[in-house]
């Protein structure tokens, strides 16, 4: 029964050996060479000459067939599909192509952080009056311009009427109480005047005197200045009305005066605010803390102005970290002459470091979008190749190029709009289109 057992699995085994050397001596050499060349490719396209392997920056695999892999000419859908773009001698002759090449320029390190339009305390001031009080005349509206100083609001109060009649009364009070203590100085010092009288009229005129400056000092709490209290001086015209001056230069943001409405303390006449100087507050990450300076530059970008970048230096760091998000407040004076910047504005904040370093970079110009990518088109081999690039950093003009491109590759910076429509043009014309 044993013999009968190994007999079945040594025919068993020669079966499968026969059936396996069939099948290998059965492929053909073409079908070898197709696994060859499969296997080189693979190997080559892993990324090991790619942007981020060791050995070099921005080396591209190419497959076995001299293709480029990855850098954005070859096979595939839309701008990758157009491969080498060449112009005739006419277009040549319409087409002013300039170039430049890709090289390494020192840039400052950044920090990005989120920040919102704010309004300087300083910068804004809201005109009210502490008793009640009728508007009488305006003399501004929403959106003008005022000076310190300027005429707002004129109102008519009782108060004012009372206070103004009391000046004047501890004035008259006040005179009268000085000439006599003159009259009673002349009589003592010429031994006819009793000493009684004199030290009456003495007392007589400090009264008169503390009842004048508080009577000063109530107009002054109405709202009085110096000026005005010397011009009522000289008028003598009790009129119950006061005028509410402009405290800073600004805009009028606000208002709700309205003509014979009643105002008192708790009204917000009219808002005024100067808009040429702004704050963007920012948080910063606890990791970052350290990076970050007083005087340090900044630039701020809205969405309402996405190319213009608004320029500004750090005044401000918190000194009490948020436990809750773990974050600081960081705050930036930003000039505001154009009157762009709206308070409120959700604002992007480029800190620049104080470290620089040297990367790759290329004329913003040369730069191109196109959908989700950026392109740009490098001249090879009597053409131009668009190649996908992505962007770091901008500064002075200038973007970091972080992979698609190589130092010393010639890009164009003139002419490339010219490119992509003769670009679009070859696309087309595969897709038979045109």
């Amino acid at each position: 029964m044993s013999k009968q057992t190994g007999k079945i699995v040594l025919i068993v085994f020669l079966a499968v050996f026969w059936s396996g050397l069939n099948s290998t001596c059965s492929k053909s050499p073409q079908e070898k060479t197709a696994a060859d060349e499969t296997l080189q490719t693979g190997q080559e396209g892993r990324g090991l000459t790619g942007p981020g392997a060791p050995g070099g920056r921005g080396k591209q695999a190419r497959n076995v067939r001299g293709d480029y892999v990855g850098r954005g000419a070859g096979r595939g859908r839309g701008w990758r599909s157009a491969g080498f773009i060449t112009l005739t001698e006419e277009e040549k002759k319409a087409v002013e192509i300039k170039t430049v090449k890709a090289a390494l320029r020192p840039m400052r390190s950044q920090l990005r952080a989120m920040g919102r339009v704010l309004v300087p305390q300083t910068k804004k001031a809201i005109v009210s009056y502490a008793f009640p009080a009728r508007i009488a005349d305006i003399h501004v509206e929403i959106g003008d311009w005022v000076n310190a100083g300027q005429k707002l609001v004129t109102l008519q109060s009782e108060e004012v009427g009372i206070a103004r009649a009391g000046f004047f009364k501890a004035g008259a009070d006040f005179e009268l109480a000085k000439r006599n203590l003159e009259r009673e100085q002349s009589l003592f010092e010429r031994g006819v005047g009793a000493r009684k009288n004199l030290l009456a009229a003495e007392a007589e005129f400090k009264v008169a005197e503390a009842s004048l400056d508080a009577a000063e000092k109530k107009l002054h709490v109405l709202g009085f200045t110096e000026e005005h209290i010397r011009e009522m001086e000289k008028s003598h015209e009790v009129h119950p009305v006061i005028v509410l001056h402009a405290q800073i230069s600004g805009k009028v943001i606000q208002s709700s005066a309205v003509r014979g409405a009643m105002v008192d303390q708790n009204t917000e006449i009219l808002t005024i605010m100067d808009p040429t100087l702004l704050w963007v507050d920012a948080e910063i990450y606890e990791r970052d803390i350290a990076r970050i300076k007083i005087g340090q530059e900044v630039s701020v970008s809205v969405p309402a102005y996405p190319e213009e970048a608004f320029r500004g230096k750090i005044r401000f760091i918190s000194d009490v970290l948020k436990e809750e998000s773990r974050t600081i407040t960081i705050r930036t004076e930003v000039g505001n002459k154009e009157q762009k910047l709206k308070p409120g504005m959700f604002a992007d904040m480029t800190i620049y470091l104080d470290h620089q370093a040297r990367v790759l970079a290329l004329p913003e110009e040369a730069i191109l979008d196109d959908g989700q990518e950026k392109i740009v088109f490098v001249c090879a081999d009597g053409g131009f190749r668009p190649n996908a690039v992505r962007l770091g950093t901008k500064e002075g003009g200038f973007w970091e190029i972080r992979s698609g491109l190589e130092e010393g590759e010639e890009v164009v910076t003139a002419g490339n709009f010219q490119l992509k429509s003769k670009m679009y043009e070859e696309i087309l014309r595969q897709a038979g289109v045109r």
